[in-house]
């Protein structure tokens, strides 16, 4: 078993990770444009965030258009909001062909992977949880989203072979996040969200487990997060092979842990948007401590946000989701 999977399934108080980066930014005085450009704003406000919070590992932005623009696709960069990528790059046979699978350097991968790296080297204390897209989230923004739900079916093989160069890519850089020395990854696989289950196991699932059995081991963990997901294709998650799944809010948490291995780490799912950042500070805490005690009987239950923490996350919410997981390990 992953020794990081193991030490979360084996600890006596419930653990809290929320996907978080933003909070970080906004303290240090950057804008989102300027973390998601620099690596070291962006290694900077990590910093800040687990010097700040009681989080058990470092996480970094959740961005789901560096690896899509390294492919080539134009990126829409507002100052305060997180990238979106913009037209359609490949839309048939011939353009998926020719598609060039892109090293590295390309983009503003360079600038994340410099993240990680400050991130690695610089906080001894936390496990470092890098960040990617996942196969089928990819091929979407490549290809257009709503194209490719209707080519799965019209042109199945031209999306396979799609997703096949998206998966080399995606290894490629998770091999070199691993190489760097960080805990593990969070594929953010939110796409695969929109199929049902027989799909996702075809068009995601088999691509994610490529990648999670070339690099997932005892040091090196895979997480993969599909917020997308309403419930439909969780046996499609769980046969990746990833040793965590993180769930957004539109799933039911205990449910979702009822069909789920309990040896298996499930991860989830306070609404990042309509309770971390529009509740008061009291609906966060009731909401949070709510969803611990209906949790309560799961040791493979780590606490988390549905998803990436959105820009403007009030402070105070921010410590009332920790001072109920606080107040919860208190009462045991």
């Amino acid at each position: 078993m992953n020794k990081f999977a193991k030490q979360l399934l084996d600890s006596e108080k419930r653990i809290a990770i929320p996907i978080m980066t933003h909070p970080g930014i906004e303290a240090i005085g950057k804008r989102v444009i300027d973390a998601v450009t620099d690596g070291d704003v962006h290694y900077q406000a990590i910093r800040n965030v687990t010097e700040t919070y009681d989080t058990a590992a470092c996480t970094v932005i959740m961005d789901l258009t560096v690896e899509a623009e390294a492919f080539g696709c134009t990126i829409s960069m507002p100052e305060h909001e997180v990238p979106s990528v913009t037209g359609r790059l490949v839309y048939d046979a011939e353009t998926v062909d020719k598609l060039q699978i892109p090293s590295l350097s390309a983009g503003r991968m360079p600038e994340y992977l410099k993240a990680n790296r400050l991130a690695i080297e610089n906080i001894q204390d936390k496990p470092v949880l890098s960040g990617c897209i996942g196969p089928f989230s990819l091929a979407g923004r490549l290809y257009d989203m709503s194209e490719i739900m209707v080519g799965i079916y019209i042109e199945p093989d031209v999306i396979q072979t799609l997703l096949e160069k998206c998966t080399t890519f995606i290894l490629h850089y998770c091999q070199e996040l691993k190489r760097l020395g960080a805990t593990g990854v969070i594929m953010a696989e939110p796409a695969a969200g929109l199929l049902s289950d027989e799909d996702c196991m075809s068009y995601s699932t088999v691509y994610v487990k490529q990648i999670v059995e070339a690099v997932q081991d005892d040091d090196f963990i895979v997480i993969l997060h599909n917020c997308g997901n309403r419930g439909q294709c969780t046996s499609a998650m769980i046969a990746s092979g990833a040793a965590a799944l993180h769930f957004g809010n539109a799933v039911d948490m205990v449910a979702t842990l009822e069909q789920c291995p309990s040896d298996l780490v499930i991860m989830g799912n306070i609404d990042p948007v309509g309770v971390l950042k529009q509740a008061s500070a009291k609906e966060v805490y009731r909401q949070t401590m709510d969803l611990l005690e209906k949790t309560a009987g799961y040791r493979n239950f780590v606490l988390s946000s549905g998803c990436d923490m959105p820009p403007l996350v009030p402070d105070a919410n921010i410590r009332a989701f920790y001072q109920a997981v606080a107040d919860f390990n208190a009462k045991k």
